[in-house]
């Protein structure tokens, strides 16, 4: 029994520096999603009021005779899929094929802040139980110092692995609201424009 519990602790403990080491690169990782995030949420702000005076503009007039062209030049995964359905001619499978293509881009989109959801508390956590042992050790031996390094550890892996989960957690539930409004929006564009040509014929 004691050789299993000392393979155990061994194996722990080595653990430990490759936990470490994926932390502090999914760190970087993380810091540099926020750097993007950041990026994208300016340009987002334009592409929004861009988009609310199309589909005022869009409210306003029969979605028919309504010229498209201006719109779909903007730049943006939205109106890059409009442009698509406008090329496609609203055609009914075609249109909703580009629709189905624009969920699992998004999804696909969305892997990144969920894996850090995911793995970065996951690592941290790790991180924090593997001193524990040693700790305990040190405290069991009167070694303080020992002690304090192995708790100085557990503690700063925890906070890192939280702050990945978070970075995760916030860019991923952004990310997917602004996902679903313009999937809402492509729906209902789609729509209209469909209803309108039936109209029309």
């Amino acid at each position: 029994m004691g050789f299993l519990t000392n393979v155990l602790y061994w194996i722990s403990t080595a653990l430990l520096v490759p936990v470490i080491v994926f932390l502090l690169m999914i760190f970087v990782g993380a810091l540099l999603m926020l750097g993007g995030f950041y990026g994208i949420y300016m340009n987002r702000l334009k592409l929004k009021r861009k988009t609310g005076e199309f589909l005022d503009k869009l409210k306003m007039e029969r979605a028919g005779r309504m010229d498209l062209g201006d719109a779909v030049k903007e730049k943006g995964m939205f109106f890059e899929y409009l442009r698509m359905m406008m090329e496609a001619g609203w055609h009914a499978a075609h249109s909703e094929k580009i629709i189905s293509d624009f969920e699992l881009r998004g999804e696909k989109e969305l892997e990144s802040s969920k894996t850090l959801m995911r793995i970065g508390p996951m690592l941290g956590l790790m991180g924090t139980l593997i001193p524990m042992g040693p700790a305990l050790v040190g405290l069991a031996a009167g070694d303080i110092s020992s002690m304090a390094l192995n708790m100085q550890v557990a503690f700063s892996t925890t906070v890192v692995g939280i702050f990945i989960g978070a970075v995760g957690f916030i860019t991923q539930l952004v990310k997917q609201r602004w996902f679903v409004e313009d999937l809402n929006n492509l729906n209902y564009i789609y729509e209209l424009m469909r209803s309108e040509k039936g109209q029309v014929s």
